[in-house]
């Protein structure tokens, strides 16, 4: 079993690769007609006939795929906590039927967390790529983890002395 990962090893910086996944056109088909019945998500004509070119998987779907391979491949053997949410998310480029898409998760910043100093606030970004490295999503946010030790009140005032300098 992996080592669990906590705040502390969660350093700005730092890159994880989170493993592969591909959808297929029935698959696509299926959670658009349950979440995102948009033509060119159900429909095989109507995708080839939209500005797509083809029938494309719901950007909600590419989402929901880069959540199961966070999880599944950190999340699962972590001390997370939640997320407070996602500062931003943006889908750049379709993703097509058996499209081979990887995901990155890129650590931007780390910090204590004021309230609560058993638990650190991570703010990441998660790149997914297809299979000609073209980036098809990217969103940043922040998750909660638990700290292998508290947080000191001198650790909590420095980060304080340091956003007041900021």
């Amino acid at each position: 079993m992996p080592e669990t990962i906590c705040w502390e090893d969660l350093v700005p910086g730092s890159v994880r690769e989170l493993g592969t996944t591909s959808v297929d056109k029935e698959e696509i088909k299926e959670f658009a007609r349950r979440y995102d019945p948009q033509p060119f998500h159900v429909d095989e004509e109507a995708g080839r006939q939209s500005i797509f070119g083809a029938l494309c998987a719901s950007g909600w779907q590419t989402a929901a795929l880069a959540m199961r391979l966070t999880v599944d491949n950190m999340l699962r053997h972590s001390t997370s906590q939640g997320s407070p949410g996602l500062e931003s998310l943006r889908w750049l480029k379709p993703v097509y039927p058996n499209d081979q898409l990887s995901l990155r998760h890129v650590i931007l910043e780390s910090r204590p967390m004021r309230k609560r100093p058993e638990v650190g606030l991570v703010r990441s970004r998660w790149e997914m790529s297809n299979q000609d490295g073209q980036k098809v999503l990217e969103m940043e946010g922040w998750g909660m983890f638990g700290r292998r030790t508290p947080a000191t009140p001198e650790e909590l005032a420095a980060y304080e002395a340091q956003r007041a300098g900021a």
